[in-house]
């Protein structure tokens, strides 16, 4: 997986880049990262309770750590062999 998609992600969530977000949710691979990124977008839009968005949004960002994490140890795995 492109380990370019979460960083971009993230960095999109951190500076609230919502445009690039979405765009980002139609072009990546990943169907889990496009199904957290529209969750989020979908909470944000019209949720009005913050807890719900705030819900969503630690739910894509665990989720972008978690994707890191596993392409880090992937990467590893794959240079020392």
């Amino acid at each position: 997986m492109n380990n370019t998609d979460y960083d971009r992600a993230l960095y999109y969530t951190h500076r609230s880049e919502w445009d690039n977000l979405l765009i980002l949710m139609v072009r990546t691979q990943d169907n889990f990262l496009s199904k957290k990124i529209e969750q989020f977008l979908h909470a944000y839009n019209f949720e009005h309770d913050y807890s719900v968005i705030e819900k969503h949004l630690y739910s894509l960002l665990r989720y972008i750590d978690h994707a890191n994490d596993l392409a880090e140890d992937d990467w590893i795995h794959t240079t020392t062999m």
